[in-house]
């Protein structure tokens, strides 16, 4: 007996979702039985994470991208990836993933001081045990339990450095639960801590947590009252002990704001049933992050701290891209925090040592070529047909009959376009297509044909794809900006995704990269390479990125390189789909945004970076030629052009938001309303409901798992959360 005929699998897409799906399917472990055909826009995959060798060699990027420790599904397939492609040390100088990712411990947010200048507090995070993606050492899953656990730990562990920076030796406390102290103890001790003031003193309030930590473990057996009462005259009291110290001492106010930020969060977690509810963090989805944490008692200072706007800001958490309006979901706003600084593993950052698509896309690529997956480069989605309501049988599950194509340009010889190219032994995706590759392609080099621009419609022809004649299952994993013009019949047909569309927003982003011939010490910069968040638009983020010009190639190389990025609010009163110039108008705004910000703002991080006061050191700035220095006097902000700048409008290059209330509106990988579709992306309910890498894969993997029941859910870290 023969084995069945393989399904056929349409991929839509090339980002991480997609790219993570394809993996998933094409494991040997399930020997050929899904054969996959991914069909990309452009000749480039990446999504929103695209990358691209320009002049020099340099690398140039959507925007600023880090991974967090906690990523752990996303750096498990990344390290299978690349123990799979095997490459030779000796010829590729990134050949493992370690090659590939670096820690990144040096982190850093702003806050504006009184007298209007900016202060920068950097502090590097402690390296933790093991590396994300090892297997976990138990079968423990993060709950909302366990997150408060280590919530009140880390409350003691600060007051406890307050005591010793006052030469106070620690009192030893009960840190466990399980100590089995009676439930009357306890409250007895909470009783006396009241009764006789003992919470006016530090080593009360350590006493205090002590006792918290305790009935926090064994939260049913406490009175809530009692809880919250407790909690609020620890916040009280730690205010009024450290209050007459704040104004003056910025390092303890800022460790007062952790600790008032940790307490209004633990408050509300009691307050709005979240350690009771089955939902669990998602019972408090409809609220904005500040504005619960505001309601559970947090101060003003604390919410406009460096610590809170950079939670905004690294996910571009501003409606309509309007800095005036921050939201996030509190859900996602405490998950990511409780995510990020307790479960990350080695480092809380890692740096990819060359762009996102040598370091990601470029091997993926490599494998799934080996597995036997076809790409389809330059074929732009234009519609999903469903198969008409009325002819389906009584009780057949509506499906995808058709997907229609254009195909941006053919293939001279009619076979696969190479889309990568070599820079010093790295496979690396151009900036730009190989024109020599394709039909005509001096013509459309000539003519400045704009592969991924949502405004440039041209093609060579149509295609149309057929259910079971050339594919059997779709899975949608483009950017939710693009759904609204390539699902049209599904968000007319199905009210669900017309909601999804309408709750679940996007926002355009910005992005600006400079080489310098001066290192960031003659800068006034002198610590190591560190990424910065919290600080003004138009730019509020900036990493020094110093580390990748190593692999770049330059006639004089640069001594330092900085990369910023920032939300990019739309064209006041413009219909960017009746505007063909409408990109065209928003890179010139980002170009005059980075001139602004460089000449006016960026001195607050480099204190020497301006000649005169509101002039930026243009002549610091390289030209990739290499023949004369960009910013030489002659051309001062001129100099700029020669540096790389973009602004992501296009519809699969926005953002996806998660807003407040937004969640109950995603739809999930798993769902089976379509007989043969499902869709991937950071912007479905994939557990993890922020625009990042780890939110992707999950849902790539919960895509994959949708055909073929691989992986289990219970391998997909975080899904189960709560």
């Amino acid at each position: 007996m023969s084995d069945p005929r393989p399904i056929k699998v349409a991929i839509i897409g090339g980002g991480c979702a997609a790219v993570s799906t394809a993996f998933e399917l094409t494991r040997p472990a399930h020997r050929g039985r899904y054969a996959v055909t991914l069909y990309q826009l452009g000749w480039r995959l990446g999504g929103k994470g695209a990358s691209g060798r320009g002049p020099a060699d340099r690398i140039e990027e959507h925007g600023l991208h880090l991974w967090m420790g906690f990523y752990e599904n996303a750096f498990r397939l990344m390290r299978e990836c690349y123990a799979e492609l095997n490459r030779d040390p000796t010829r590729c100088p990134i050949a493992d993933w370690r090659d590939a990712f670096a820690p990144a411990p040096l982190v850093g947010v702003t806050d504006q001081l009184s007298d209007g200048q900016w202060s920068v507090f950097k502090g590097a995070l402690p390296p933790t045990e093991g590396l994300p993606g090892d297997p976990p050492a138990s079968t423990q899953r993060w709950s909302v339990t366990d997150y408060v656990s280590r919530s009140m730990a880390l409350l003691r562990t600060l007051i406890e450095t307050i005591q010793q920076r006052d030469g106070s030796r620690p009192e030893p406390v009960r840190q466990s639960a399980g100590d089995g102290q009676p439930t009357s103890a306890v409250l007895e001790g909470i009783s006396r801590l009241f009764q006789y003031g003992e919470l006016a003193t530090l080593a009360g309030l350590v006493q205090a947590i002590g006792l918290l930590e305790i009935a926090f473990g064994s939260f049913s057996q406490y009175p809530e009252n009692i809880i919250l009462r407790l909690l609020d005259a620890v916040a009280s009291s730690a205010r009024t002990v450290l209050e007459s110290r704040l104004e003056h001492d910025i390092g303890l106010r800022r460790v007062w704001q952790i600790i008032d930020v940790t307490l209004a969060t633990l408050r509300g977690e009691v307050r709005f049933g979240v350690l009771t509810d089955p939902r669990g963090f998602d019972v408090i989805d409809e609220y904005d992050g500040r504005e619960w944490l505001r309601l559970n008692g947090a101060s003003e200072s604390s919410l406009n701290s460096g610590w809170i706007r950079a939670l905004y800001d690294f996910g571009f958490s501003y409606e309509n891209g309007d800095a005036t309006q921050p939201r996030i979901s509190a859900a996602q706003a405490v998950r990511s925090v409780l995510r990020s600084f307790f479960t990350y593993r080695g480092a809380f950052f890692w740096r990819m040592q060359a762009g996102m698509g040598d370091v990601v896309f470029a091997p993926f690529y490599e494998v799934l070529k080996k597995r036997g997956v076809r790409f389809e480069f330059f074929h732009r989605l234009e519609n999903v047909k469903l198969a008409d309501s009325h002819l389906l049988h009584p009780g057949e599950a509506a499906y995808v009959e058709a997907l229609d194509f254009d195909v941006q340009a053919d293939v001279r010889g009619g076979g696969e376009y190479q889309p990568l190219v070599d820079v010093r032994g790295l496979p690396c995706w151009p900036s730009r297509p190989d024109f020599k590759q394709l039909v005509d392609g001096e013509r459309m080099a000539r003519d400045g044909w704009e592969f991924e621009s949502h405004w440039d419609r041209r093609k060579v022809r149509a295609k149309t794809l057929r259910v079971s004649e050339d594919f059997d299952f779709v899975v949608l994993g483009i950017g939710l900006g693009a759904v609204p013009h390539v699902c049209k019949e599904l968000v007319a047909r199905d009210p669900r995704w017309r909601t999804m569309v309408d709750h679940v927003r996007t926002v355009a982003t910005q992005a600006f990269q400079i080489w310098m011939s001066t290192d960031m010490k003659d800068l006034g910069c002198p610590d190591q390479p560190i990424a910065v968040s919290g600080f003004v638009e138009p730019f509020d983020t900036w990493a020094d990125m110093q580390h990748l010009i190593q692999y770049e190639t330059w006639r004089n190389t640069p001594r330092a390189l900085a990369y910023f990025c920032n939300v990019l609010p739309d064209l006041a009163g413009v219909d960017p789909q009746r505007d063909p110039s409408y990109a065209a108008k928003q890179r010139e705004r980002v170009r005059q945004n980075a001139i602004q910000f460089l000449n006016r703002d960026v001195v607050q991080l480099w204190p020497r970076a301006t000649r005169v006061p509101g002039t930026f050191r243009w002549d610091v700035l390289i030209d990739p030629n290499g023949t004369a220095k960009a910013g030489a006097a002659a051309d001062g902000e001129a100099g700029f052009d020669s540096q790389y700048w973009t602004a992501n409008v296009n519809p699969t290059d926005r953002y996806a938001l998660s807003l407040p209330g937004s969640s109950a509106y995603r739809i999930s990988p798993l769902d089976g309303t379509y007989d043969n579709l499902t869709v991937c992306g950071d912007w479905t309910a994939c557990g993890f409901n922020a625009g990042c890498v780890e939110a992707a894969v999950m849902s790539g993997r919960l895509a994959a798992h949708a055909l073929s029941q691989s992986p289990p859910l219970e391998d997909i870290v975080g899904y189960d959360h709560p």
